[in-house]
């Protein structure tokens, strides 16, 4: 498992189906790359892995392969089309991120300045009862000192604290969860060491208020809108256009409500419900849902210097390793940490075909991104099974030029 805890690129299967419905070629359509990731996705149909995906690439921002394949739903044999709604999970993280970037370079917050000068009752302790300074860098970076429940025993502080993932608990209230987070004591003091987290949860709160309104509205303004992303947002009305999550098997389980799945020895708890109801918390971590072309308007967005969202500095300061040599679990040696974002230093360290440079994230409900400046590419995989796969490799070696 890589990228935001589970998977970069996970593909989709029609369980049951030798082929699943496909969308219109674009004009700009590389057919030798299709042959090769159309290997990939049919494999993955072969085997009955997954549900449902759409899947973008773009070189030199034209779509080059753009295909939606699977069932959205499938019990009741809803397609996915190419403007299906995917639940967005940690690739809600970069666009947060970004909005507090935006902020930024409007003057009206500061990487250094502390969390409290927004958040005055957000004070959590070490383990010795000192309370540290935690600053948006920390934050941004997942340097805070702050974790995940899904990452800890079924015994642990966060489970105990009843701290909320941002993935399930329906209706809760941001203030009652930053209030459960803090009561629990930190893994280490801020800015020494990187540990995947609630730092984006928190950061979103931080960017709601330095922004003069709700999280949802603040990124609307900084984001979205600007970059005409009309079908991402944190909450759901239109249940048709949202693929149905499902869970990892052969073939994969339809989530109930609320879900509890083994991973990485922990158990991580769904709720697809959540995005539906308005109450719920707007998760910075893990809330949005979206599209695929959506998300390449963001990623092409970044791609190319940062306009209408970023300045040039800013955009590349977003991509940049910021956390020295501390390693990034997930993406191996080669990999580091940007803001908001996964960034591989050393190719061959992380063992990727990826150029340096590269950048990306994924998310536990089974999506994923990446951008390779070298290579001029972005690359959206949504899909709607959470878990691990044995895709992103064959993918990869798809886009690359190898064979599946």
């Amino acid at each position: 498992m890589k990228v935001a805890i589970f998977v970069i690129a996970t593909l989709v299967a029609a369980c049951g189906s030798p082929r699943a419905p496909a969308v219109a070629v674009p004009a700009a359509a590389d057919p030798v790359l299709g042959k090769r990731v159309d290997a990939v996705i049919d494999k993955a149909i072969a085997e009955q892995q997954l549900v449902g995906a759409v899947v973008v690439i773009a070189r030199d921002g034209k779509v080059v392969y753009s295909r939606a394949t699977g069932f959205a739903d499938r019990e009741a044999k809803l397609p996915v089309r190419e403007d299906t709604q995917f639940r967005l999970a940690s690739m809600t993280k970069p666009i947060v991120s970004v909005a507090a970037l935006a902020l930024i370079g409007q003057g009206k917050l500061s990487l250094d300045e502390p969390v409290t000068k927004w958040l005055p009752d957000f004070r959590p302790r070490l383990a010795d009862g000192r309370e540290p300074v935690i600053t948006v860098r920390h934050l941004i970076t997942h340097t805070s000192g702050l974790s995940y429940k899904f990452l800890e025993p079924a015994d642990g502080p966060y489970h105990k604290a009843e701290v909320s993932d941002g993935l399930a608990e329906p209706g809760l209230a941001a203030d009652v969860n930053l209030r459960r987070l803090a009561s629990v004591p930190l893994l280490h003091e801020p800015g020494t060491a990187w540990n995947y987290s609630l730092s984006t949860d928190v950061l979103g709160e931080v960017v709601a208020r330095a922004g003069g309104g709700t999280l949802p509205e603040v990124v609307a303004r900084l984001v979205t809108r600007p970059l005409a992303m009309t079908d991402t947002v944190f909450t759901v009305t239109d249940r048709a256009r949202l693929a149905w999550p499902y869970a990892g098997g052969k073939p994969p389980v339809r989530m109930t409500e609320p879900y509890d799945l083994s991973m990485m020895g922990a158990s991580v708890r769904f709720s697809p419900a959540r995005i539906f109801d308005p109450a719920s918390f707007p998760s910075g971590g893990a809330g949005l849902a979206g599209t695929a072309r959506d998300y390449l308007h963001f990623l092409e967005a970044l791609r190319t210097g940062g306009a209408p969202i970023l300045n040039p500095a800013t955009a590349r300061s977003l991509t940049e390793n910021q956390i020295g040599e501390r390693e990034v679990p997930f993406l191996g040696p080669g990999g580091r940490f940007g803001f908001g974002v996964g960034v591989i230093v050393d190719p061959a360290a992380a063992k990727t075909p990826k150029g340096p440079g590269t950048f990306g994230w994924g998310g536990i409900y089974g999506t994923g991104f990446w951008v390779d400046p070298q290579a001029r590419l972005s690359v959206v995989i949504l899909t709607n099974v959470a878990g691990d796969t044995p895709l992103e490799r064959d993918l990869e070696q798809a886009i690359y030029g190898a064979s599946p």
